[in-house]
């Protein structure tokens, strides 16, 4: 049979990016690079006695590839691809994550493609039946061109926060400069809720206008923090969302940055058990001491009178309590006389304001009472049976007395 012999031919490989070559600062995209063989094969010959070759000249054989950043400002995230085989007036795919520095400067670059492969370089017959494969190993660079565009890219330089604790609401003051290249008009400074995060924006939304490369802006939010939260940093993210040269309204990349949010608003009672007595009726002196770490305003303190307990007089002014500081309310309380003998826990607790002005009601507290027997006099006075026994001594003695002196008068 005739076999087929080519005396001249080898893989030409070009490449360029499937689609847009146009990369954001700041962004992470998945490059595709389109790899391409445009080699030829000459001189074919057709005869008897040829033995059949495996491959052909212009067969780029085990091919990789190498994505390098060169001096673009990007990292690629991606190790060399293996490609396989790459046959003539074929082409192969090859994916490469890539992230633009969020600083990068708008501009035209070129990233390399490091290929390599081998191919049929000389094949000798020997005989009828022997044949010498020669293969030749090629390295070769091949320049992607891209481009950076320009855009704006935000750093946030500080973040004050104002009145942050735990279930109450406060301010978040900003500034944010724009590092990147692109100047922006009618531009919007927001913040974002990170996931699940506690802090939660209840105002969202700045104006700042025109925004150009370098400059700083200034944004005030109001936000909310959840009752859950804990005392410690929470996340909040922030973009900017600008008009740019084309007409576009652009939304940039976030930047996340961390809040420091207060403890919880709380309260203790601090004063020792009142003692009273059944059938009592006295002004009890309760001390509240402000356990949290932020100023309340405006503090009232209740107490919850229930059975055996009344009380006509159950709310006290506190007025504003400092982290730390104290107040001490008055109440009137009445026990009924059949109170059994015990301690008692009376529910408390305090209405106040924040900074805000925003109205909260705080956990409720125990207000202890001490429910004790009369001692001395005061058991004898609140005895019906001795003041029974008194009072029939008291009549018996004013009889005497009575009886006595018409006794005497009457001698007179």
């Amino acid at each position: 049979m005739a076999g087929t012999e080519y005396m001249a031919g080898s893989p030409q490989l070009s490449a360029s990016i499937s689609g847009t070559n146009e990369l954001s600062p700041g962004k992470e995209v998945q490059l595709t690079i389109v790899i391409e063989n445009t080699g030829l094969n000459e001189f074919k010959f057709v005869q008897s006695g040829i033995v059949e070759r495996d491959d052909l000249p212009n067969t780029a054989k085990f091919v990789t590839g190498a994505l390098q950043s060169g001096n673009a400002p990007l990292v690629i995230k991606s190790d060399p691809q293996m490609l396989g085989d790459l046959k003539g007036a074929s082409s192969v795919n090859a994916v490469f994550t890539t992230k633009i520095n969020s600083n990068a400067a708008a501009g035209s670059y070129t990233l390399p493609l490091a290929l390599n492969y081998t191919y049929l370089y000389q094949a000798e017959q020997y005989g009828v039946d022997t044949i010498q494969y020669t293969y030749k190993q090629v390295n070769e660079s091949i320049e992607i061109p891209i481009k950076i565009t320009s855009d704006i890219s935000i750093d946030v330089q500080s973040a004050t926060p104002e009145h942050l604790n735990v279930g109450t609401e406060g301010y978040i003051t900003m500034k944010i400069k724009n590092t990147g290249s692109e100047d922006g008009t009618k531009a919007l400074v927001k913040i974002l809720r990170n996931g699940n995060s506690p802090i939660v924006p209840t105002d969202s939304s700045v104006y700042i206008g025109d925004f150009p490369s370098g400059s700083i802006a200034e944004a005030r939010y109001k936000v909310s923090i959840s009752s859950d939260a804990e005392r410690q940093t929470y996340p909040v993210d922030v973009v900017v969302v600008y008009k740019n040269k084309e007409g576009d309204f652009i939304t940039s990349r976030s930047d996340t940055i961390g809040i420091p949010v207060g403890g919880k608003v709380d309260f203790e009672v601090i004063s020792p058990a009142a003692e009273m007595n059944p059938g009592n009726k006295k002004v009890i002196s309760v001390e509240y001491k402000n356990t949290g770490e932020t100023t309340v305003y405006s503090a009232q303190g209740r107490i919850s009178a229930v059975d055996p307990f009344t009380s006509n007089d159950d709310i006290a002014y506190l007025g504003d309590l400092n982290p730390g500081g104290s107040a001490l309310a008055s109440y009137e309380v009445s026990v009924d006389r059949s109170a059994t003998i015990k301690e008692y826990g009376l529910d408390a607790e305090i209405r106040y304001r924040d900074a805000l002005d925003n109205t909260y009601i705080s956990d409720t507290m125990k207000v202890k009472v001490n429910v004790d027997s009369p001692a001395g006099m005061t058991a004898v006075l609140s005895n019906p049976v001795y003041l029974s026994i008194i009072a029939a001594g008291i009549i018996g003695i004013a009889y005497l007395i009575y009886h006595y002196r018409k006794k005497y008068f009457g001698m007179i």
